[in-house]
């Protein structure tokens, strides 16, 4: 089942509030549904995230009155209010201005026409996410080898994508390969993305996997225990910096540190040229009461504060390579990514 698809008017996602306990679709008939969704973590990782920008465009036009002028103001300030949901994740922008510019593009137009050509804008980068996300699965293949213990963080799977997904979709693609696998899950405190999400998707394709907590990669690691590590990305900035959940920079430190390879599987529309560095990525704060508390039960005294940075910044020096849907991008990044843009255009 995809992620995110829509039936009519009506956008339909996985809420994977509810995995991996139940799977329910949540349905959103208003672009504040599918906002709401975004903020939650209903739906959440970068690929889908983007699909989920222009189908949030798509339902705007749907609320929006007919008369052009009012149609175009209303359509915009409510895609502003979407991509204002998740800042750090460029790929949410991607999809919202890639629907804008259709919208820009239709003088002449009436709502109805422009109502049409945003939905079937949206349904051909749905299925272009699923193809786009195969094609890096093939690329990074033959980066795993036969009898590999992978270490990954968060999640990266068909969860994150309409379908498939990018880290964990080229694992699914070696173990379909014939490859004997053994995947190292770290729960990726505090939304427990990795032991909720990550290790339901491995269990539904049969791939062995262990799950451990984020604290436990170093001892992994220095046990020979762990031969490289795989990560998704929320926003890739042109000197190869990466922004990725909390706790990835971890990860490629403590890799570095065992002389790991560490690599990041992501869509060229991850990639951000505009921005220099990773410390031009804006980093969201989350509510602190997700790390306060556990499946909404109090773990922390009353009255104790705490931080929730959603994301942090792995510098470029310690990422082995980024496979993309163009193959696989490796230092000097300025130019190998520059590279891997140039294609997708």
């Amino acid at each position: 089942m995809r992620t995110i698809f829509r039936e009519g008017a009506v956008v339909k996602l996985i809420d994977q509030t509810r995995l991996p306990g139940e799977l329910v679709l949540f349905e959103c008939t208003r672009a504040v549904d599918l906002a709401e969704a975004i903020t939650s973590m209903r739906i959440r990782g970068a690929p889908a995230l983007g699909v989920a920008g222009a189908y949030g465009v798509a339902l705007a036009a749907e609320e929006a009155l007919p008369v052009v002028s009012a149609f175009l103001a209303s359509v915009r300030a409510t895609a502003e209010l979407l991509r204002a949901t998740r800042p750090t994740a460029v790929n949410l922008g991607w999809g919202i201005d890639q629907a804008l510019d259709l919208v820009g593009g239709s003088d002449g137009h009436d709502a109805v026409t422009i109502r049409e050509k945003l939905w079937a804008l949206a349904d051909r980068l749905a299925e272009a996410d699923i193809e786009i996300n195969q094609r890096i699965g093939v690329n990074g293949a033959g980066l795993i080898p036969d009898g590999a213990n992978i270490l990954t963080h968060c999640n990266t799977g068909a969860l994150a994508a309409v379908d498939w997904g990018t880290a964990l979709g080229v694992i699914r693609r070696a173990a379909g390969e014939g490859k004997r696998l053994q995947v190292f899950v770290d729960e990726t405190r505090p939304f427990l993305q990795g032991s909720r999400l990550t290790a339901w998707e491995l269990q539904q394709a049969g791939i062995p996997y262990t799950v451990i907590t984020d604290s436990m990669a170093g001892h992994f690691m220095a046990r020979g225990e762990i031969d490289l590590c795989i990560v998704g990305a929320d926003r890739i900035a042109a000197c190869g910096d990466v922004a990725n959940k909390i706790g990835t920079y971890s990860v490629a430190v403590l890799a570095q540190a065992h002389r790991l390879p560490f690599y990041v599987a992501a869509p060229t529309s991850t990639i951000d040229l505009r921005i220099e560095t990773g410390a031009e990525i804006p980093i969201e704060e989350r509510s602190p009461d997700e790390v306060l508390s556990l499946a909404g039960v109090r773990i922390a005294p009353a009255g104790a504060s705490a931080r929730h940075p959603a994301f942090d910044i792995t510098p470029a020096r310690l990422v082995t390579g980024i496979i993309t849907e163009f193959g696989i991008a490796r230092p000097p990044y300025e130019e190998s990514l520059a590279a891997a843009v140039a294609s997708a255009r």
